[in-house]
Formats: structure tokens, sequence, C-alpha cells
């Protein structure tokens, strides 16, 4: 992890912002603001910054359509902040794309935790699983966060791809819904087995029939998934 990780908080209030830079910059961050949805994306094209702190409410742009713009230029992490009551879909976010989720109010503590759990996961995951696979007629690169089947690219959301790149590096060994939270949402994701039958459910959509190339991602009832390759 960088010694000052650069962190673009994006959020309407002031109050929020004041509190979120006072708690990163004692850890050691650097701290960038936006408190519109349209300027946040434009200072994320201007300078990208390591982690992204997004509000979903937001003038301008709401964060939905902020984190589809940010997702069709990178994997810079981002993590959602949302004020308690609010409709908040924690499943649409992780279809677009975060990496977590922060519910207002927050303690100051927990949200540095979740920052440096989140860099330190991707930022780990550049680094040690900088490869690809291959398989009959599929490929899957981490590195280059990007999937091909059957000779073509395929478009998938970062935790998909994910998904199908830790499940893909363990052919035949099943993993719970619980585990695969873990492993690709990391340990402090408060998240529910609905996340992972969704992103599963995505991929096998965008992968139908490579049963004739002797894989496939199987349901294994009771138990999770697993990347069954034929031996």
């Amino acid at each position: 992890m960088k010694e000052h990780p650069d962190v673009l908080v994006v959020d309407d209030d002031p109050n929020i912002r004041r509190l979120m830079r006072l708690y990163l910059e004692k850890d050691g961050f650097t701290v960038r603001e936006a408190e519109r949805g349209d300027t946040a994306v434009e200072e994320f094209h201007r300078l990208p910054p390591d982690l992204v702190l997004l509000d979903v409410m937001l003038p301008g742009q709401d964060g939905y359509q902020v984190l589809k713009a940010i997702r069709k230029t990178g994997n810079i992490p981002v993590i959602m902040v949302t004020a308690r009551g609010e409709t908040f879909d924690k499943v649409l976010c992780l279809e677009l794309g975060a990496d977590d989720y922060i519910v207002k109010p927050f303690d100051g503590k927990e949200m540095i935790a979740r920052v440096r759990a989140v860099l330190r996961r991707t930022q780990s995951g550049e680094e040690e699983t900088g490869g690809s696979l291959a398989f009959p007629g599929l490929t899957v690169s981490i590195s280059e966060y990007e999937a091909r089947y059957e000779g073509n690219r395929v478009e998938m959301p970062p935790k998909e791809l994910e998904v199908l790149y830790f499940l893909a590096s363990h052919p035949n060994q099943v993993f719970t819904r619980e585990q695969l939270l873990e492993k690709v949402w990391g340990f402090d994701f408060f998240g529910d087995s609905r996340t992972v039958d969704v992103h599963i459910k995505r991929v096998r959509e965008k992968l139908q029939g490579s049963g004739r190339y002797g894989w496939s991602i199987e349901t294994v009832r009771g138990v999770g998934y697993k990347f069954a390759v034929a031996r």
C-alpha cells in the first residue's frame, strides 16, 4: 500500500466531508473532495485517486451514475456511502462494481478500517494474482480485468470477473457462499448469499454452453459453488 494513498471523498454534506477528511488525514491519507456527482467524475478523470468514498444521493449525478462512469475507465476501488433509512440497493451497488459500503452515521475508526481493508485487498490482488488463466474456449486475466469466451471479449463488472477468476483458480474445489464473500469481497463485507448467487447467475449467462468445453460453474446443493473441470 502507498505511504499516503489518495482518497476522493464525494458527498454533498460539508459536515460529512469534513469528518471524513479529519479521520483520513489523521491516518495518513491524502484527501480530495467533491460535492456533486458530475464534478466528482471530472475530478476522477483529472487525477484518478487510489480510492473513492462515494455518497449515493448526490446533486448533478447520483452515486450509481458516478460509479458507472468510474467503472468504464478502470477498477479503482469504490466504497459507497448511504444514510440510514435511504433507499439503497446493496446488490445493485455490488453489481455495478462497488467494493464495499458504509451506512451513515458511521464510526470513524470503522470507516478507516474498511478503507484500508479494501485498499489492501485490491492492491495485494494486483500484485499476487497478476496472471491469467486459460481453459478451452476461455481466458481470464485478472491483471487486465478481461475475460474472453470463444474468442470474444465478455463484458463483466469487476466482481463478476473476480468471482470467475477465483473459482477458476481452484478447479473442482467447492466454496460456500460465505467463503466466496470472504475471498472476493473481503472478510469485512457484511453481505448475504444473495450477492453471490446474483453474480454467479450473471457469469453463467455470459458463458452459456461451456459444458461442451469440459468445464462449467456448478452448484453443489446445500454447500455452494465450484468451477468443475473434467478430469
